[in-house]
């Protein structure tokens, strides 16, 4: 999208969390909508002064949070779908969270060689929890022309519902990706809510023009803008390097877009929103019928 002929492009794709953890263990396969049965270890440390019923309980308790960690992790992993060889860019599962419905108490034991040491094993049935429908941040999101023509500039317009942090993706026809804002000239990516924004402002030096890709300009195109807002202020890629003012990455370094997936699981649903808008180039040779 951006008239930007050396911009390295990355696939946008959705990463699962981190390493299932050595305490933990799915005892089935889970689907993205399924619950799934996890077993998990938790232990507390008590004292001599603290009741013993208390410890384990809290024993229980880290026990059941390990449980659900491990279960919103399997839920993310089963959502990579794999579509045309390349896993699919989108994040909705991020927003995924987990529920106990069941609990079967396996063990309970006091370390051997530290009787304040209490340990449990427990095997805990975690259901998937999704936001409802309007929960977190809301975003409008629209281009200036849904059909371009090669050369076109491009504006994009967009509104949120509340005060926020905005990051806006271009997504190549490709499955690349530039994160246009924020940038070198404008870090500040916070907007209030409920005001119409258009990006890039009048003020900006750059002026964004579709540009069809090498080897596509005699077909026809899609590309996207996304849009990811958070309620405070985030930094979703520490990674990759600058070209010229807009940062962009490596092809080879997909751990960045793991960085991002991880990144959006640890911020709760209501805190964090997205919205995409799809829009076509049109090629040359269509222009001159």
């Amino acid at each position: 999208m951006p008239n930007i002929q050396n911009i390295i492009r990355i696939i946008f794709i959705t990463v699962a969390l981190a390493t299932v953890p050595a305490v933990a263990k799915s005892t089935d396969v889970p689907s993205a909508n399924a619950p799934v049965w996890i077993e998990a270890i938790g232990e507390a440390a008590g004292s001599e002064y603290d009741p013993p019923k208390e410890v384990m309980e809290r024993a229980r308790n880290e026990a059941k949070r390990k449980a659900v960690e491990e279960a919103v992790g399997a839920f993310v992993r089963s959502s990579s779908l794999v579509i045309n060889n390349e896993l699919a860019e989108e994040f909705t599962y991020a927003r995924v969270r987990g529920r106990i419905d069941k609990v079967q108490i396996l063990q309970e034991e006091r370390d051997k060689n530290d009787p304040n040491l209490y340990r449990v094993k427990l095997k805990a049935l975690v259901q998937p929890v999704y936001p409802q429908e309007g929960e977190g941040i809301n975003i409008k999101l629209d281009i200036s022309k849904p059909v371009l023509q090669d050369g076109d500039e491009v504006r994009i317009l967009y509104q949120t519902n509340v005060d926020c942090y905005v990051h806006i993706f271009s997504i190549g026809a490709d499955n690349s990706v530039t994160l246009l804002f924020p940038n070198s000239l404008e870090q500040n990516n916070f907007v209030k809510g409920n005001l119409g924004r258009v990006f890039p402002p009048d003020s900006f030096p750059v002026k964004l023009r579709a540009q069809a890709l090498p080897g596509m300009t005699n077909t026809r195109s899609s590309e996207k803008v996304k849009i990811i807002a958070t309620r405070h202020k985030e930094i979703l890629l520490e990674r990759g390097f600058s070209e010229g003012m807009f940062k962009v990455f490596d092809v080879r370094s997909t751990g960045l877009v793991g960085d991002l997936a991880r990144k959006l699981n640890q911020l709760d649903p209501v805190d964090w929103g997205e919205a995409v808008v799809i829009y076509s180039i049109e090629p040359k040779l269509q222009q001159n019928k």
